[in-house]
């Protein structure tokens, strides 16, 4: 699931994608991406193909929050959780630090 995610938001052109690993670590998934989308609309887009995407390729239907404001759009998949920012919003709550284990490179 997580090389569908990665591939689905390369493919609408989402920006700064980088997937964490959480197991071991959390149990509310194994893997947390989070991208960017310059726009309001797109955040919105990403978020929209991307839940159809995996509702096509593995029969899941995702929950998703925050997807009519377009600030920040937050994708459970069961597997992957997802979130897709606007720049600023990205920035201001910097996921990637409190997650991504110190001296570590995320996948993207």
């Amino acid at each position: 699931m997580l090389d569908q995610i990665l591939a689905s938001l390369d493919s609408d052109k989402a920006e700064d994608v980088v997937a964490i690993d959480l197991r071991g670590r959390s149990e509310m998934a194994d893997h947390m991406v989070i991208a960017t989308g310059r726009s309001s609309r797109q955040v919105a887009a990403l978020a929209e193909k991307l839940t159809e995407r995996v509702k096509t390729a593995f029969g899941t239907s995702c929950k998703i929050e925050g997807k009519d404001h377009g600030d920040w759009v937050l994708i459970d998949t069961g597997d992957v959780i997802v979130h897709i920012f606007r720049p600023e919003v990205r920035e201001f709550y910097q996921l990637e630090k409190m997650w991504m284990p110190s001296g570590t490179a995320a996948r993207s």
